[in-house]
């Protein structure tokens, strides 16, 4: 893990490249998703049959596609009561944030005019959630509790199960959380089931979760055919710390991004040139007994960086070029510099806010923009599920009254027949 000052000559090089983070991937990735995606149009469930034997080592048949009831119902038998208890207490929170975020439509009158939104929830959500090594059902509490709560009617997942096995905590979170339908598929064919629908596997309206370059890189190709949450790259945490705080806090708090891939990203920005190197020598302390060590070590030489600032409010202004998905403020008053960050997908103020508990029962959502991108980009929420519907009533003398500047607009741009379908109706006599 590099310690560099804002004052160094590498600093502006350093900067940049941690700027321009984000999913990277070549030609050959691309050209292989486009392959599965048409095969999966053309071929459905045979397509899918097919790629789940190559990749998972599994073969199905049309009938087992989709996981039934009694597996999800066997799934509570190996998995300790007390676990879903938790699971269910966390549901409790995430519903309880998430019902704050509920909207209704909204209608009034301009001179005559009826004007107004109508809110309608999404018919069909696919959650995509990782199997193998990767085993997230937080992901799956945090995607289909705001889609229950925003109304959307039938809720399905996909997750790969290699050689047939799929975790319990999956399924008990899915049944927790309402999922109505469950498919033991996996990867870019998961993403094209759900995009372009198949024989048993129905199309969806929208697709969210993570997973691997090939599923973000369905989820960016078939964006269009299908909404999608976002094109999510590897977890990413920046720390804002003075002296105040405590190393051995900040430093775990590093390797909890550290830990998740090779690939995630680990800063902490403070003025304190003690405190850098207090964290620094922690980090190295803990990493030794982990059990994910390589990953982190891997990640730390990567993309773990301690950047060394003149003030604290240098420190606000590097963060909002970063755009970090998880943002910790572990300072004397963090609420005073809360004031001027204006891009991060969660803030964490204190030094008893670790970010482990926004990723499962704080009650905000844990799926957050990444790679820089919360500079435009929100954490999922139950806007996520809905769409929004403009209502316009002209009665005729309101008509008579906007008529004839739509009309003029109309003839400006050249569409005749747009003006006269205006003008027809000021001149009717009846």
């Amino acid at each position: 893990m590099k310690i560099i000052r804002t004052k160094d000559k590498g600093f502006r090089n350093i900067r940049n490249r941690f700027l321009t983070r984000g999913v990277a991937y070549g030609k050959a990735i691309e050209s292989a998703v486009l392959e599965i995606i048409d095969d999966v149009r053309t071929h459905g469930d045979n397509a899918l049959i097919k790629y789940t034997e190559r990749f998972d080592n599994l073969a199905l048949t049309p009938s087992t596609i989709r996981i039934s009831r009694n597996e999800i119902m066997d799934a509570y038998s190996k998995v300790k009561t007390e676990d879903v208890d938790d699971f269910e207490y966390a549901a409790e929170k995430i519903s309880a944030f998430h019902g704050h975020q509920k909207v209704s439509g909204w209608s009034y009158k301009d001179n005559g005019v009826l004007l107004g939104q109508i809110i309608t929830p999404l018919q069909r959500v696919g959650l995509y959630v990782p199997g193998g090594k990767a085993v997230y059902p937080s992901t799956v509490l945090m995607s289909a509790i705001p889609a229950k709560i925003a109304g959307v009617k039938d809720i399905i997942i996909c997750t790969p199960t290699p050689q047939g096995e799929i975790n319990p905590y999956i399924l008990v979170a899915a049944d927790i959380a309402g999922v109505d339908q469950i498919y033991t598929v996996g990867g870019a064919q998961a993403i094209a089931a759900m995009a372009l629908g198949t024989e048993t596997i129905p199309r969806v309206d929208k697709i969210v979760g993570p997973g691997n370059i090939y599923v973000a890189i369905a989820k960016k190709l078939l964006y269009g055919q299908v909404d999608i949450d976002m094109v999510a790259g590897p977890s990413e945490i920046l720390i804002i710390a003075d002296d105040t705080a405590d190393p051995s806090f900040v430093a775990m708090d590093l390797l909890s991004q550290a830990e998740h891939d090779e690939e995630a990203v680990a800063i902490l920005i403070t003025s304190s040139e003690s405190f850098a190197e207090k964290v620094l020598q922690n980090v190295k302390i803990f990493t030794k007994s982990m059990t994910r060590k390589k990953v982190i070590e891997q990640s730390l030489d990567k993309y773990g960086l301690i950047l060394i600032t003149e003030d604290l409010q240098a420190a606000v202004e590097i963060s909002n070029q970063f755009a970090p998905e998880h943002l910790s403020i572990q300072v004397n008053n963090p609420k005073e510099l809360l004031k001027g960050i204006t891009n991060a997908g969660a803030i964490f103020l204190g030094s008893y806010t670790p970010q482990t508990m926004g990723d499962y029962v704080a009650g905000p959502n844990h799926t957050l923009p990444t790679g820089g991108t919360a500079r435009f980009f929100s954490p999922l929420s139950v806007d996520d599920f809905v769409k929004k519907s403009s209502i316009i009533s002209y009665g005729k003398a309101a008509l008579k009254k906007d008529g004839a500047v739509a009309s003029r607009i109309a003839e400006i741009e050249g569409l005749e027949a747009h003006s006269k379908a205006v003008r027809i109706r000021m001149e009717n006599k009846k």
